[in-house]
């Protein structure tokens, strides 16, 4: 229906407009009628899509019987008394509207999210518990192929309703070819060997071989392919349990906020950040909402950057001054990060904070934090769509574990005040106010600290144009240009 720009700011897509109501709990929107389905024996030829095709769609998102995993996106939309969505409705077949039971000002851009694709209703019924394997929709590349493990091949949708801005037809690729390697060292090989067009992500094990501690590429690199880097949706943090109810937080020294914050002053995150991912990440010296969230400025949220005589300070003011009579605080994290967390063990020994780290298996880690079986863990949040909400819900005291996400189990009643305003008003001036606020209040308590804020790493051939690049790793290929008359090896 919509689509994402660059800026992850929503775009007319299969809607050309759209309107909301001034309580924001109703959505109008004026479709195109020109968008045809994908040609498919379970359809008539040029089967356009209506409004009545969004219902269906929509519905079936929600429905107990496909227990879609997206059907959290139209949590907001109303509901009759059994449970059961009405919110959706085609006044014609151009008009499609969504009617919530309580504000929800994000609903926008999970709209052009890939649980909101449409489909037809006949090639559903068609192909029944097949139509995975035969998906139909509106797409600029039309589904062809899929080898298990090995491959998934596109062709292109000769038919894709879109054109470029000089007016041309999209897409311009003839076929796509997405290959599934699971070693990235292996990937990386391919790719640097020309046999890959693409590859996102920055791995472990060859990272140091790829790039300088400034984030630059080796000589032997240059000019031989691009690197494009951007903000990534994907805070990393170390999470504290605020709950002195739980066992493992009696006479926990993490009670105390000077700790949290001497520790949060503690050790030095651009050093860290240079040395140990060699520039690809913005050092979190902000609050917990990233860089790249739409509309949202970090350099405005207090957060904490190197001091260690502040540190230092403050660990007196708490009654442990060098660290004396301080006990062993322990660290858990995975094997992932755990060069992070050991170079954070070595800073804050220097003003005598004495870390120990437990290292655990990823699955085991994260069951733990979700039982509260953790005073100090590694933890990080990549956002399910871009608004600043996503992050600042975490520590909604409501959202507590395990009702929700709020693993720190924070509470603050400025905090959920804030956020409960927030929530009541498109206006995204006052929702941008209201959540640096929020962000700024969650941080002066410090049940988390900002580690880094992530970075979208792509290498691309340089005969690839077109591919751009945005904060939340969307791919998006109907404008991507493969030149055939440039080689890779410049």
């Amino acid at each position: 229906m919509l689509q994402l720009n660059d800026k992850l700011i929503p775009q007319p897509c299969i809607a050309t407009r759209w309107e909301i109501s001034e309580d924001g709990k109703l959505y109008t929107f004026y479709l195109r009628k020109d968008v045809p389905f994908h040609k498919d024996p379970s359809l008539p030829n040029s089967r356009m899509v209506t409004a009545q095709d969004f219902v269906y769609s929509f519905n079936r998102i929600c429905s107990e019987k496909l227990a879609s995993p997206g059907s959290w996106v139209f949590q907001a939309v109303a509901k009759d008394e059994s449970g059961q969505t009405i919110g959706f409705h085609a006044l014609n077949d151009s008009v499609f509207t969504i009617q919530l039971h309580q504000t929800f000002p994000p609903l926008l851009g999970l709209l052009a999210s890939s649980y909101c694709a449409v489909v037809p209703k006949e090639s559903v019924e068609y192909y029944g518990k097949d139509f995975r394997k035969h998906p139909v929709g509106t797409g600029p590349f039309i589904f062809h192929e899929w080898i298990d493990r090995t491959a998934l091949i596109l062709h292109k949708n000769a038919n894709y309703f879109e054109k470029s801005i000089d007016g041309k037809s999209l897409p311009y690729l003839d076929a796509i070819v997405v290959s599934f390697i699971s070693d990235k060292q292996t990937a990386f090989l391919e790719f640097v060997k020309g046999k890959l067009d693409f590859i996102s992500g920055l791995d472990a094990s060859y990272k140091d071989d790829l790039l300088t501690n400034e984030g630059t590429l080796r000589p032997k690199y240059k000019g031989k392919f691009k690197i494009e880097t951007s903000p990534y949706l994907n805070t990393e943090y170390l999470g504290i349990l605020m709950d002195d109810q739980q066992p493992l937080m009696k006479s926990n020294p993490l009670n105390d906020i000077r700790i949290r914050k001497a520790i949060n002053y503690g050790f030095d995150r651009a050093k860290m950040i240079k040395y140990l991912r060699n520039g690809m990440a913005t050092p979190g010296t902000g609050g917990i909402v990233p860089i790249g969230v739409p509309g949202f400025d970090s350099i405005c949220v207090a957060g904490y950057n190197y001091q260690p005589q502040l540190a230092a300070k403050l660990l007196a003011e708490a009654g442990f001054p060098g660290g004396k009579g301080l006990p062993e605080i322990a660290m858990s994290t995975t094997h992932a990060y755990q060069d992070l967390c050991e170079y954070m063990q070595g800073q804050l020994a220097d003003i005598g904070i004495k870390i120990k780290l437990d290292i655990n298996q990823a699955a085991q880690h994260r069951q733990m934090v979700a039982k509260q079986q953790l005073a100090f863990f590694r933890g990080s949040w990549i956002a399910d769509y871009a608004d600043a909400e996503n992050y600042l819900s975490l520590f909604r005291s409501t959202n507590k574990a395990p009702l929700g996400p709020n693993y720190t189990h924070f509470v603050s009643k400025t905090f959920d005040a804030l956020y409960n305003e927030s929530m009541q008003t498109t206006n995204d001036s006052i929702r941008f106010d209201l959540f640096k606020k929020m962000d700024t209040e969650m941080m002066q308590q410090s049940p988390v600290i900002i580690l880094y804020y992530d970075k979208v790493i792509r290498l691309t051939n340089n005969n690839i144009q077109g591919l751009g690049i945005n904060p939340m790793n969307l791919l998006q290929l109907k404008s991507v240009r493969k030149e055939i008359n440039l080689s890779n090896q410049q």
